[in-house]
């Protein structure tokens, strides 16, 4: 099933490889949690980047908000999703698919609470030259 969705989406945005490690671009990420971008295509106003998103055990991606909508595959581990109330809104095995809708509204994290490390297909849909992520504070949650 991974290889299909990343067929899938790999051929919807239809664009070439790019194979770069990077922050994922959170505040503050965790140590070791990095990014790969695998794919990126723009049409129209709108950039479609498909990443891979690595968070090691015990680390986070940090509090953050996307300007569009994001689609998700774990590939690996699982995936706790923290919304600014600091109540968990979905727990992510291995398998699974996460959607996150877009804007400032929707301030998150998703930390790695389990021992392998979790690895995540994602597919950000922004806004032409938008980044990743904009950094948001902690909302006053105890964990970072």
């Amino acid at each position: 099933m991974r290889s299909a969705l990343r067929t899938a989406v790999t051929g919807t945005v239809a664009a070439a490889t790019v194979l770069l490690a990077t922050p994922a671009q959170a505040t503050p990420p965790g140590p070791g949690v990095v990014g790969r971008t695998i794919s990126q295509k723009t049409v129209g106003g709108t950039d479609y980047i498909l990443r891979e998103i690595t968070i090691p055990p015990g680390q986070a991606t940090g509090w953050h908000y996307h300007d569009g909508p994001l689609y998700a595959f774990a590939q690996q581990g699982t995936l706790t999703h923290y919304d600014s109330t600091c109540v968990s809104d979905g727990v992510y095995p291995e398998g699974s698919f996460i959607q996150e809708p877009a804007g400032p509204g929707n301030v998150h994290i998703g930390r790695n609470e389990g021992t392998t490390p979790v690895v995540l297909d994602v597919l950000y849909v922004l806004p032409h030259g938008a980044p990743f992520s904009q950094d948001a504070p902690n909302p006053g949650c105890p964990f970072e």
